[in-house]
């Protein structure tokens, strides 16, 4: 490790830091209906698109018909999107005449895109048509995250009301979600990338550089049209395989800290706006403040294993940290740190192959999926996931002091309990069960790019990507077989919507409850006690959950690297 490489991790740091406040403000006054500079802009287009929907800013729902109205528009989209990719050759705007996508890999696209996932079996410049990226998958980047936004804020407001029916609207939600957030978020960064480094918009090839061969034109996605998704937003897929690696879609420095403050800062700055919708800011505050705690520890053991590097390369008398499988433009350091803050939040880029990590630096961005991806996390899939830690958290907190536990003066009780802990155990059972049958069915292993742990660590990675929403890929494993396509498909919907209907129930349970008054029995969740607690729960229950899996895969791997065996 060196003193260069930690400044540039705290620069990012900071970054993310000051622009918590801004944000999260700007994002209040969005979901409280207040005015903001765009509302001149959007405000027609957003009261035209109510109309259509039969629906209005003033009407709100009970949590059972926002999860209705919820499945019902995820589900439509997937359908939408399954219809394209099957229909794709017969469709226009696909000047490379791709064929129409086989059902299986159609259905894992589908529920990746629809679930926020981004999980690719595929090659993007290779398999789907313009049409489908933009009309498809680009549209499912934009409602999928707003999707999550929405959720998050109607947790927030079982929070923040008390005696209440309703947790608002989610066509409400999602429409200024995607109109006030996501589309000047994304127009602000893809006018960046027009002036540092991407492609023209609507290149669609360029001719191959002079080589000793003849390799076909490069292919190019219009990705940097204003209208469509750019590469740095953090719900995003990618047209290369390689992801954010390649030099045309992230070629320098600045483009890497761009894309890693975009991927922190909505699910950061939603920390500010728990804060102020619940009249305390102190307890967003809190809650980043565990977030960080666990992102600085998972930073620190990446960067220190990658500078470490690999034992059995020393003894050929070859020093310096692990560089395999990285991109020299970036480095140890910001390899890792990228590694690290993907897995933290559902974005799924890489600028480096986590295969090629060492045992332990692979084993974090692992962990920081297994755990839900509470630090910091996607939009909104973030904060919903740790508040069901705080649930769990508090409960734990009452039980040793021996008072009916409060969070922000409700009382959670056994619904909540139970709710929160299905969204909890509902990913490990996505993640391992699968992980289990892959590794013994001949299917399954026949798909694997390595034997042994790091084998191991292949099936168990994609799956812990696709139950918690992720999308990045170890590297390694086939996964576009019928088997991959079904069963991580499979994973990616009950990570997400069994934690969605748990959350919206919570919710919905909360907001019809009273606040109680602080008294001086109450447990205080703004200060670094319960920061303590919180990580403390976090960690027990993925450390009591997941350590089984890891000592099989990476834990392994890397006693036996220290032995002189490899894999």
């Amino acid at each position: 490790m060196t003193l260069n490489g930690w400044i540039q991790i705290l620069v990012y740091c900071g970054i993310v830091i000051l622009l918590v406040k801004p944000l999260g403000g700007y994002m209040h006054r969005v979901f409280d209906g207040d005015r903001t500079l765009l509302s001149p802009v959007f405000g027609p287009l957003e009261r035209g698109l109510y109309r259509v929907c039969g629906t209005s800013e003033r009407e709100e729902q009970h949590w059972t018909t926002y999860a209705v109205a919820l499945l019902l528009f995820n589900l439509a989209g997937f359908l939408v999107l399954y219809a394209l990719q099957r229909l794709q050759g017969s469709l226009p705007y696909n000047p490379a005449g791709m064929t129409a996508v086989e059902p299986g890999l159609a259905f894992n696209t589908a529920a990746s895109f629809m679930t926020n996932t981004n999980w690719q079996n595929y090659g993007g410049e290779s398999t789907m048509s313009y049409l489908v990226q933009m009309a498809g998958l680009t549209v499912q980047n934009f409602v999928s995250a707003a999707t999550g936004i929405a959720i998050a804020i109607a947790l927030i407001r079982g929070f923040a009301r008390a005696s209440g029916k309703s947790i608002g609207n989610f066509w409400v939600d999602m429409t200024r979600s995607t109109l006030y957030l996501l589309l000047p978020f994304c127009v602000v960064l893809t006018l960046a990338s027009f002036f540092l480094f991407l492609p023209p918009p609507l290149c669609s090839s360029v001719p191959s550089p002079p080589l000793s061969f003849s390799p076909p034109p490069l292919s190019f996605f219009p990705f940097s049209s204003p209208f469509s998704l750019p590469l740095l937003f953090p719900p995003c897929f990618f047209f290369f395989p390689s992801t954010a690696a390649p030099p045309f879609e992230h070629p320098d420095a600045i483009s890497n800290l761009i894309q890693m403050v975009s991927i922190f800062a909505i699910g950061a700055a939603l920390t500010n706006v728990f804060g102020r919708m619940i009249g305390n800011q102190r307890q967003g505050w809190a809650i980043l403040s565990a977030m960080g705690v666990m992102f600085i520890a998972g930073v620190a053991i990446c960067y220190w294993a990658e500078a470490a590097g690999n034992p059995l390369v020393h003894a050929l008398g070859i020093d310096g940290g692990n560089m395999e499988g990285k991109e020299t433009r970036f480095g140890i350091a910001l390899s890792a740190l990228f590694a690290v803050i993907t897995t933290a939040a559902s974005c799924g880029a890489v600028n480096a192959m986590h295969g090629s990590f060492t045992a332990l630096g692979g084993m974090i961005p692992i962990i920081n999926m297994q755990l839900g991806e509470v630090i910091v996390g996607g939009v909104g899939a973030g904060l919903y996931g740790i508040l069901m830690y705080i649930v769990v958290a508090v409960f734990v907190a009452g039980l040793m002091v021996g008072r009916t536990p409060e969070y922000l003066g409700k009382k959670i009780e056994a619904k909540e309990v139970k709710m929160a802990m299905l969204a909890i155990l509902c990913l490990p059972l996505a993640m391992l069960i699968f992980t289990a049958i892959a590794v013994v069915l001949p299917t399954g292993v026949a798909s694997m790019g390595n034997a042994g742990p790091h084998g191991f660590s292949e099936v168990l990675y994609a799956y812990t990507s696709a139950a918690a929403n992720n999308g990045s890929a170890f590297g390694g494993l086939s996964g576009n077989t019928p088997w991959y396509n079904i069963t991580i498909g499979i994973g990616m919907l009950m990570g997400r919507f069994l934690v969605i209907i748990s959350a919206l129930a919570i919710a919905g349970s909360l907001v019809a409850k009273k606040t109680v008054p602080a008294s001086a029995g109450t447990f205080p969740t703004d200060g670094p006690l319960f920061v303590g607690l919180l990580i403390g729960v976090i960690l027990i229950v993925g450390g009591l959950t997941f350590f089984p899996a890891l000592a099989v895969g990476p834990i392994i791997e890397h006693l036996a690297m220290a032995h002189g065996q490899t894999f």
